[in-house]
């Protein structure tokens, strides 16, 4: 369990509240899904994707074009955390929402065409990227094909961790240092730290002294 302050305002009246909440995080039983895509919102704020309602409307929406029914959402991220700007004071302008959906099963050729090389040069040539299927988000969400992450996560096996000890020392027992301390030779690193930089102090004393006695006018 983690403690966590929360710090909230309202868009109208820009007031404040906080409050403190009790996070528990428990590992799924069926681990990370190794097939992940993220999707960016265009029309939605974040606060508009949390609710659990918004949530299964938008599971259904990905069902539509990635065809499998064993989807869940990962991560609900606000696009102003990636870098994107606050928009206008306008009516009807948000500001975006990455939407994070993990699978078992791989990737459908629809999603696999949006995400290719060919619909990223379509993408940078300001056109609308490859689309194989029908788009079953809208017009409840309006998604930016162009900012769609496809990834594959392998599992890595997890190396086991240190035993540690009761950290107690047994009665009758010598402490042993796992490493034994070697002595060195340190006349080099003191002939170079100390005797190497007043040498270079006597021959500049002495160039300063033969400009300043020697190199006068008259002598």
């Amino acid at each position: 369990s983690l403690p966590l302050q929360v710090l909230a305002y309202d868009r109208d009246s820009y007031a404040t509240a906080a409050q403190r909440v009790i996070v528990t995080v428990v590992p799924s039983p069926a681990g990370v899904p190794p097939f992940q895509g993220e999707f960016l919102v265009a029309n939605r704020n974040v606060e508009e994707m949390l609710p659990a309602a918004a949530r299964e409307l938008f599971r259904q929406a990905v069902d539509g074009v990635w065809e499998q029914d064993d989807l869940s959402i990962i991560n609900i991220t606000s696009a102003l955390d990636r870098g994107g700007r606050v928009p206008l004071p306008i009516e009807g302008r948000k500001e975006g929402v990455y939407v994070k959906v993990g699978s078992r099963a791989a990737f459908s050729h629809c999603l696999a065409a949006a995400a290719s090389a060919q619909s990223r040069f379509r993408c940078s040539l300001g056109q609308q990227p490859v689309a194989t299927c029908y788009d079953t988000f809208g017009p409840q969400f309006s998604i930016d094909w162009c900012n769609l992450t496809l990834l594959e996560v392998s599992a890595s096996p997890t190396a086991p961790g240190p035993a540690w000890g009761a950290g107690v020392l047994e009665e009758g027992s010598d402490f042993m240092p796992p490493t034994a301390s070697l002595a060195g030779d340190f006349l080099a690193g003191y002939l170079l730290t100390i005797l190497l930089p007043l040498l270079v102090a006597a021959l500049l004393c002495l160039l300063l002294g033969h400009l300043m006695c020697c190199r006068r006018e008259g002598v």
